[in-house]
């Protein structure tokens, strides 16, 4: 391209009328053509007073956009000798030859990529009827959180806009080693504690640590599709082990050859909603014991039940340090707090808060000390009485539409604890089709089949959250859902 076409070119693109300033388009057209070679290597440009004249653009103008490209090493500027066209084209020693298979492909995922996104159960709706697992983030204390952070803010200390320590805020490690001993019977102190951003994190850690790729890991099946994926990445060997009413149920086969570690949710199954037997847990402990396994006690919700007290954790009754027990705020306060927690035994409380701080570089500090203070004044407690109540009062009115509309052609499951139940449907009937005609009809569930390993082993059900619907809502949502239903079902 020569000078005179160069001044020409850039001419007919420079917008002299629109918002880009005009330094910018210039840096941009400049850069097009030095990249597609129609300014090649060596070419020298047009002085800075010549180009500006030419565009009817400041010199001063046309100097700083030389100057850094210069800088960017698209130019070169020699004193008196005028602006050259730098040579950047790649070393091709350097760059080898070409792979023999190059496709030209971009955006290939991986193997493991390709199996993630593709096993993915993540929704694009986390709000409203009927969707599971999500606390009502209205009825948080926004007032008083903003206090206390008020608090904090006036005098900041440094070290809270820092990164976190090996282990997260001291004294909300402390407050919440206090909490989980009254609450949850948990047996630890304050150094147990790992504060992280969530259950995922929580588990990635302690998979990272305890195992190496390959080894077996045993998920309750259905389980929880997030943790599942979570271990899939780490390439671990899953193997799905059934569920009944008394929680995970290896058979004599499963027990003759150890998994590396097992994964349970004891208080409250994940989405069936059966609570692990005594029987069934001390199993599971003395297996762990003897044959040197790992039990991670994922206990997502155990603060919401309502026909008892919660119940004791598996970790409280561990006595040879072989349970790591996960868990998290999102679904006692909102999701979008992500901080969470892992209680490890003694002897692995110092490796875990150094690969965590080594892995994550986390920081979360000041939100970690308002959670502190909310905690240890007692907003925490009873923030949880208060939305146990209002939960306990949507169950049963979402338990008695599906009871007026279906009768027991369609039973209730899991609705003892936590944020949402499971209504029961016929195996010959394609849930996952139901939920995504609800969601064409602006509601939200969770087909129950896809939380099993295998679709034809699957037992067929939705799952509906009644956690974030308004008391008043719920008739309503449910009668939209409820004409889905009905269709799938025909009853009508």
């Amino acid at each position: 391209m020569r000078t005179s076409l160069l001044s020409d070119w850039l001419a007919q693109r420079l917008d002299k009328t629109g918002t880009e300033p005009a330094y910018r388009q210039l840096q941009r057209l400049l850069r097009e053509a030095i990249l597609a070679h129609e300014l090649p290597a060596g070419r020298k440009l047009p002085s800075s007073r010549m180009l500006a004249t030419e565009l009817g653009i400041a010199r001063n103008t046309v100097i700083q956009v030389y100057e850094q490209l210069a800088v960017e090493g698209y130019l070169l500027a020699g004193t008196g000798s005028g602006t050259f066209v730098a040579d950047s084209t790649p070393d091709q020693q350097m760059l080898g030859n070409p792979a023999t298979d190059a496709s030209g492909e971009t955006g290939r995922l991986s193997q493991r990529g390709q199996r993630l996104v593709a096993s993915a159960g993540v929704s694009r709706r986390q709000w409203g009827a009927f969707v599971p697992g999500v606390a009502d983030v209205t009825r948080f204390p926004a007032a008083v959180w903003s206090r206390l952070q008020a608090r904090h803010m006036r005098n900041p200390q440094p070290e809270l806009l820092s990164y976190a320590p090996p282990g997260g805020y001291a004294p909300l490690r402390v407050a919440l080693a206090d909490y989980l001993r009254n609450a949850r019977s948990v047996r630890c102190e304050p150094e147990q504690i790992i504060i992280t951003t969530g259950i995922h994190q929580s588990v990635d850690l302690a998979v990272r640590l305890l195992c190496d790729p390959g080894d077996e890991v045993w998920t309750e099946d259905p389980c929880y599709w997030g943790v599942r994926s979570v271990m899939q990445a780490s390439g671990l060997a899953l193997k799905p082990i059934p569920v009944d009413q008394e929680g995970i149920c290896p058979s004599s086969e499963d027990l003759a050859q150890p998994p590396r570690m097992m994964l349970v949710t004891p208080s409250h199954q994940y989405p069936l909603g059966m609570v692990m037997s005594l029987a069934r847990r001390r199993m599971l402990l003395e297996f762990a014991r003897q044959r040197d396994c790992w039990i991670i006690e994922d206990d997502y919700d155990s603060e919401f039940r309502y026909a008892n007290r919660p119940l004791m954790s598996l970790q409280g009754m561990d006595d040879a340090n072989r349970v790591i027990y996960v868990g998290s705020f999102g679904k006692i306060l909102y999701p979008g707090l992500r901080i969470g927690y892992l209680v490890v035994p003694p002897a692995l409380a110092e490796p875990f808060a150094v690969a965590l701080a080594e892995l994550y570089r986390e920081g979360q500090l000041l939100q970690q000390a308002v959670l502190a203070d909310f905690i240890a004044e007692g907003h925490f407690g009873a923030h949880i009485r208060r939305m146990r109540n209002v939960y306990g009062t949507r169950r049963e009115a979402l338990m008695h539409e599906i009871s007026r509309r279906f009768g027991e052609d369609v039973p209730v499951r899991g609705d003892e604890a936590g944020l949402h139940l499971v209504a029961s449907l016929p195996d010959h009937l394609d849930d996952r089709q139901l939920a995504h005609d609800a969601l064409a009809a602006g509601i939200a569930t969770r087909p129950l089949s896809g939380y099993y390993s295998h679709a034809d082993q699957a037992t067929r059900g939705l799952l509906l959250g009644y956690a974030c619907v308004q008391d008043e809502d719920i008739a309503r949502h449910f009668s939209t859902l409820a004409r889905v239903m009905e269709d799938h079902l025909q009853l009508r």
